[in-house]
């Protein structure tokens, strides 16, 4: 439990209980996911290697939201290793553009992921892609079994069905994001996964960073930047998403890429603006983040520049100890816990109940108003 300085009764009382109870869990939760996957592990190679190893085939990471951003931290290095294409493509631009997204004469393995499973876009791209690709199987890793698109018994559809506690009764998706994550990572990777590493980067990070998350928030920051070369692009996107959330939008945010930040997106940057940077472990990537958080500093117009980094070469750096050799994919997992806990104590400095941020109610936990358009075949 991630207590903040409260007991549970008090975090109750704050509305945060669950938020502080699944950031805190995700050491647990990922072993506990290691163990489900592990159990499966047969079944599961035996489904998605026709798709992996054919050269024609393409494997497209889906979800909406959270669950599309995990296809977007992991695409980039699942492709490296398949020798399938691997994309990351969400269920809101499937359903919305499936001729632009589909191939009908591509074998395809198509990767959900859902919190609930109960999205509309989540069954819809599984259906629309049923209907307009010949060849085409289902590889479902939700955190419910009651969902829409768990869907045991079909053919052409595998589930990865993860621990309960990974299906977040919070508004914001923390645990269930890191869970599926890992579950997509073990199950499609051609190299091991170190899950000890990983789940010590977790906790070790859990350890040391409330106190300068309390400080940021306590410094009521007016906009917000999250910045990742590589895969931790789309982590930036996910920490944004985070904030704006459980702030009820009050923090406008943004992200990008380090290289990509200086082509217009760095006005944002004022004397009011925090940015978070997501150091890259490898030699060549990490140059590059490096130079934009000198030219950063330089610029002395950021209220604040917040970096984590496994390597110990930034003097004010949030280090993960251990984990200076790991592979950028190894960091995803803890480097996202910063941002949650920062988002989890700038929603309580603004004085809103972090397991339902949203006061006006037009933002839901599962998404509701979305209408499904026929799809009709061409």
């Amino acid at each position: 439990m991630l207590r903040l300085g409260y007991d549970e009764r008090e975090l109750e009382q704050k509305g945060a209980l669950w938020t502080a109870r699944e950031i805190g869990q995700q050491p647990e939760t990922l072993v506990a996911t290691d163990g489900i996957v592990t159990e499966m592990k047969d079944r599961i190679a035996a489904f998605v290697r026709p798709y992996l190893s054919n050269p024609l085939a393409r494997v497209i990471l889906t979800g909406a939201g959270t669950s599309a951003f995990i296809g977007e931290c992991l695409a980039p290095f699942l492709d490296a290793q398949a020798t399938a294409r691997v994309e990351a493509v969400a269920t809101t631009d499937i359903v919305s553009s499936p001729f632009v997204y589909l191939r009908a004469d591509t074998p395809t393995l198509l990767v959900s992921f859902g919190r609930s499973g109960n999205s509309p876009e989540s069954k819809g791209a599984i259906e629309i892609a049923d209907k307009l690709v010949a060849d085409v199987s289902h590889l479902v890793i939700t955190c419910n079994a009651e969902g829409a698109i768990a869907g045991q018994g079909n053919d052409n559809r595998l589930t990865v069905l993860l621990p309960d506690a990974a299906h977040d009764r919070s508004f914001a998706m923390t645990s269930s994001f890191t869970a599926m994550m890992y579950a997509a990572w073990a199950t499609l990777a051609r190299e091991p996964v170190d899950l000890e590493r990983i789940s010590e980067g977790c906790a070790n990070i859990l350890q040391i960073t409330i106190p300068m998350m309390q400080r940021l928030a306590d410094a009521r920051f007016d906009r917000v930047v999250y910045l990742g070369s590589g895969p931790f692009k789309g982590l930036a996107r996910e920490a944004a998403l985070k904030l704006m959330e459980l702030t009820d939008g009050k923090i406008p945010t943004c992200f990008d890429s380090p290289l990509g930040f200086r082509h217009g997106p760095k006005t944002v940057v004022t004397d009011r603006t925090m940015v978070m940077l997501f150091m890259s472990n490898d030699p060549l990537t990490r140059a590059y983040d490096m130079d934009l958080r000198a030219e950063l500093i330089a610029d002395s117009k950021a209220a604040e520049i917040v970096t984590l980094s496994a390597i110990d070469d930034i003097e004010d750096a949030i280090l993960v100890p251990g984990m200076a050799d790991a592979k950028d994919p190894e960091l995803l997992y803890p480097y996202i816990i910063a941002p949650q806990i920062y988002g989890l104590l700038a929603s309580l400095d603004a004085g809103l109940t972090p397991d339902n941020p949203n006061v006006s109610g037009t933002v839901n936990r599962v998404v509701q108003g979305v209408r499904l358009h026929a799809c009709e075949t061409v």
